[in-house]
C-alpha cells in the first residue's frame, strides 16, 4: 500500500518538515551568488546567522531563569541557565570556521558589510539585558531568605541557590572566554588593527562580568 507523504502542516513547502522548519525562508536568508562580491560572504552570514539563532534561543533560557528565580524557585532556574550556558558554547565553537577565512577575502567583501558589527547584535544585546535582570533577580532571592554572599561557598552543594550560583558563573565565564576566542578571530582576519579603537574595546570587554559579587566572593572565601 503506497504510503501518502503529502504534508498536512499549513504553510509553503514541499514537505511538512520545510514547513515547520521554514527552510525555503531560512536558506533564502544569505545573499545569493549573484549578490555576492565575494564567495567567502556565505561562510561569514552562516556563522553570523547561526549565532544569532543561538543568542535567542540563550535569551529566552535566560528569560525564563528570570521569572523562576522571582517565583521562589532556584532548582528551576539552573538548568535554564546551563541550556543557555551551551549555547554560548556552541557560538563560540563555530568561531573555528573563521580560521578558513583569510584576511584577503575579508579585506575583498567589506564593502559589503557596510558599517556592520557584532556590537549591533540583537541576539546580544537580548542576552546582555536578561543577564543583568538575572543578576537582580538572584541578589533579591537573596536577600528575601536572608542569605549573604559569603555564606555561598558554605552552603550544602546540593542547595538550589548554591546550585545556581555556580551557574551563573559558568554563564560568566563561557561570555568571557567568547569574547576572548571573537577578539583573536577579529584580529586573525584583519577585522581590527592590533592597537586600534574597536580592538582595544573588545580587549576591554573579556574582563567584564555580569555577576561581580559572585566573583569577589568567592575570592574572599579564599583568601578571607
Amino acid at each position: 500500500m503506497k504510503r501518502d507523504h503529502s504534508p498536512v502542516l499549513p504553510g509553503d513547502g514541499a514537505t511538512d518538515y520545510a514547513r515547520y522548519m521554514r527552510t525555503d525562508a531560512l536558506l533564502d536568508l544569505q545573499r545569493s551568488p549573484a549578490e555576492m562580491i565575494h564567495r567567502d560572504e556565505l561562510l561569514f552570514q552562516v556563522v553570523h546567522q547561526s549565532t544569532e539563532l543561538w543568542l535567542k534561543l540563550a535569551a529566552a533560557e535566560l528569560t525564563e531563569a528570570v521569572a523562576r528565580v522571582r517565583a521562589g524557585e532556584p532548582a528551576a532556574a539552573e538548568p535554564l541557565l546551563t541550556r543557555a550556558t551551551l549555547g554560548v558554547r556552541l557560538v563560540t565553537d563555530q568561531l573555528e570556521m573563521f580560521r578558513h577565512l583569510s584576511p584577503a577575502a575579508f579585506e575583498a567583501m567589506q564593502p559589503a558589510l557596510g558599517k556592520g558589527s557584532g556590537a549591533e547584535s540583537p541576539g546580544w544585546r537580548r542576552v546582555q539585558g536578561a543577564s543583568r535582570q538575572l543578576g537582580r533577580a538572584f541578589t533579591d532571592h537573596l536577600a528575601a531568605r536572608g542569605t549573604a554572599l559569603s555564606e555561598l561557598r558554605r552552603a550544602d552543594p546540593t542547595d538550589p541557590v548554591h546550585l545556581l550560583a555556580e551557574a551563573m558563573m559558568e554563564w560568566d565565564e563561557r561570555v568571557s572566554l567568547w569574547r576572548v576566542r571573537h577578539y583573536q578571530a577579529a584580529l586573525r582576519i584583519g577585522g581590527h588593527a592590533p592597537d586600534g579603537a574597536e580592538a582595544t574595546v573588545l580587549a576591554k570587554l573579556i574582563g567584564h562580568r555580569f555577576f561581580p559579587e559572585l566573583w569577589q566572593a568567592r575570592v574572599k572565601s579564599v583568601h578571607g
